[in-house]
């Protein structure tokens, strides 16, 4: 198992659970699988997963309630599974700290490409090789300034009036695409394909809370929104 990516997938149907297993396993994961939240936590504890596959509707600890507990302990990725795309699931899942969501119910490789594109990113939270002297902004050895916001874009650290912020590799992600390019409005579809390796249309909803959670950690007048066009970093 420590040479391959390992899954925990917490899901009640036994059917889905089982099958999504093997289609999993066939293309190389190992996999643990639990059947309700309260199992799923221990697992996820024990084994320390790559990355948690979460049912939003699971029994003895709903998956956002377990989505909320893996990421008070861990920044590990977690992709959110709802049988319901319109519903509040959605952004529940996201505000307490998902990553993305798949709908159910899901063809195997689309959820596969999912994972793999979740873990590209996790796996290269620098997003490549960009220079550090941008405008409106202040650079000094790969750190970036923003008045009292700080992103060291080779330490991958950030800091706030001198305190670090932590960030998930999602939220670096994309504040490393808005410190690329202050004062310039990046649309939700353009935010979708650099941060969430989306090459089709995605939902932006993500974006959109994702902001919300970045906000709140360097300040909610830091992103501005630009009402039709997207968002931007305030220089």
């Amino acid at each position: 198992m420590a040479d391959q990516t390992h899954v925990l997938f917490v899901e009640d149907d036994d059917v889905i659970r089982e099958a999504t297993q093997l289609a999993l396993e066939r293309d190389g994961f190992a996999v643990t699988a639990m059947p309700d939240g309260v199992s799923g936590l221990e697992a996820f504890r024990t084994n320390r997963p790559d990355i948690a596959l979460l049912d939003v509707m699971v029994p003895g600890m709903d998956g956002v309630s377990l989505c909320r507990r893996i990421r008070d302990e861990s920044t590990v990725p977690v992709i959110m599974l709802s049988a319901r795309a319109d519903s509040i699931d959605v952004v529940l899942g996201l505000e307490a700290g998902a990553d993305d969501y798949v709908t159910k119910p899901f063809d195997g490789a689309v959820l596969v490409a999912r994972i793999r594109a979740v873990l590209r990113r996790f796996g290269h939270a620098g997003g490549g090789d960009r220079g550090v002297d941008e405008a409106g902004s202040t650079a000094t050895g790969g750190v970036l300034a923003f008045g009292d916001l700080e992103v060291d874009t080779e330490g991958m650290e950030v800091r706030r009036g001198g305190r670090p912020v932590g960030l998930t590799p999602t939220e670096m992600r994309l504040l490393l695409e808005f410190s690329s390019a202050p004062g310039t409005v990046l649309s939700r579809d353009k935010l979708l394909e650099r941060v969430w390796d989306y090459g089709w249309g995605g939902d932006t909803r993500v974006v959109d809370v994702h902001v919300q959670r970045l906000r709140q950690k360097i300040g909610q007048d830091r992103i501005e929104t630009v009402r039709g066009f997207g968002y931007k970093l305030k220089a």
